[in-house]
């Protein structure tokens, strides 16, 4: 793995191990895609990440639940890039391609097309490929016929398939989510749901692509148990939980080894 490291102000005390479950979820058979180390994050006097150490690979689905400024936005914001660690270490893959999908995808005043387009252009890929590009990457997400729509008249579903067009346009190896379908009526919210279980199953891959790795945040624990592999829950900046999705919702491990993610999933937590 070609590695691009981040540093943040030293860690005092002995370096946490990995959990046995959390060696159970993540297993060893596919690299490794992020490696945090006891990472700590602040936003202004906040402390939104607290001695994070999780390690996630290539292939995996990852569902990252708990209540509101819990630090899920902050996680993948963290894994993104977008905000660096105050202390402990990150370690990504720097080989792999990354799309972070926001809540509210920002639209450009322009077609469809060319909110594809543009950023594919601005990659380097010549103007004429570039919008051949956008046509496929619609087409994939059944908007074809919208390609010369101005995208801020689409609708929220619309413009949130239209950002996963976006991102699948650029063959990402990764894909981040924070709460993609939180604001969507119930048919949006399932067609950008079937749109992302086909990214993280390869239905969707093109020739030469393979399945996409999953990092999401969702409120939603139906959408949690349809689409991921592995769930992590936060409370208050800390991991309490990190199990594969058959354990965390089933059988009594939550209960009594996790028990604060089990009264989260029982709805006594706000």
């Amino acid at each position: 793995m070609k590695r691009d490291a981040f540093d943040g102000a030293p860690v005092t005390g002995p370096l946490h191990d990995a959990s046995a479950a959390q060696q159970q979820v993540s297993g060893t058979d596919f690299p490794l895609l992020f490696d945090l180390d006891r990472v700590c994050v602040r936003l202004g006097p906040v402390l939104a990440l607290q001695d994070v150490s999780l390690r996630l690979r290539h292939g995996e689905r990852v569902a990252l639940v708990g209540a509101n400024g819990c630090g899920k936005s902050t996680m993948l914001r963290l894994l993104n890039g977008l905000v660096q660690p105050a202390g402990g270490r990150i370690v990504r893959d720097a080989a792999a391609r990354q799309a972070l999908l926001f809540q509210r995808p920002y639209m450009l005043r322009t077609t469809a097309r060319n909110n594809i387009a543009l950023g594919l252009w601005l990659g380097g890929l010549g103007w004429p490929d570039a919008k051949r590009r956008a046509v496929q990457a619609l087409d994939r997400v059944g908007m074809a016929s919208l390609a010369g729509r101005n995208a801020k008249t689409l609708s929220g579903g619309q413009q949130q398939r239209l950002a996963l067009a976006r991102a699948w346009a650029s063959s990402p190896d990764v894909l981040l989510l924070d709460e993609p379908t939180a604001s969507l009526d119930p048919r949006a919210k399932h067609d950008v749901e079937t749109l992302v279980a086909e990214f993280a199953t390869g239905a969707l891959a093109a020739a030469g692509e393979g399945r996409v790795s999953l990092v999401f945040a969702s409120h939603n624990l139906g959408q949690v148990k349809r689409l991921a592999t592995r769930v992590i829950y936060l409370e208050q900046g800390r991991v309490l939980a990190d199990l594969p999705v058959d354990q965390f919702f089933n059988g009594p491990l939550l209960q009594l080894q996790y028990p604060a993610a089990h009264l989260f999933v029982k709805g006594e937590l706000p």
